[in-house]
């Protein structure tokens, strides 16, 4: 069974317990979380797909930790003209692992 769900304005495709990384969510470490945006459920009775979202259906995750990703390096030039600019960013992530599907 799988769900297309939506996470901190982003669409993932979640399978109970499969961990993944999203945008840093506002929880504490080791809390429970459920989201209700519930795009697409699929399971023994098929395929349920929403008008936006699945009626009564919910996702149950938990925050496993919070972590920055690697830097990704952003390097700007202008040739011939002597400008060179460099930066980073680092984005930060909340790791999740899916602990129930609901379809109600």
């Amino acid at each position: 069974m799988y769900a297309i769900v939506t996470i901190a304005g982003q669409q993932f495709k979640v399978e109970k317990d499969r961990k993944i990384f999203v945008n840093q969510l506002d929880a504490e470490e080791g809390s429970s979380i459920e989201f209700e945006d519930v795009l697409l459920t699929e399971g023994e009775d098929g395929v349920k797909v929403g008008a936006p979202v699945v009626e009564g259906a919910k996702v149950t995750a938990k925050v496993l930790s919070h972590l920055k990703a690697d830097k990704v390096i952003v390097f700007k030039k202008k040739r011939r003209k002597g400008y060179r600019v460099k930066n980073g960013h680092r984005q930060r992530l909340s790791q999740i692992q899916i602990e129930d599907i609901q379809v109600g």
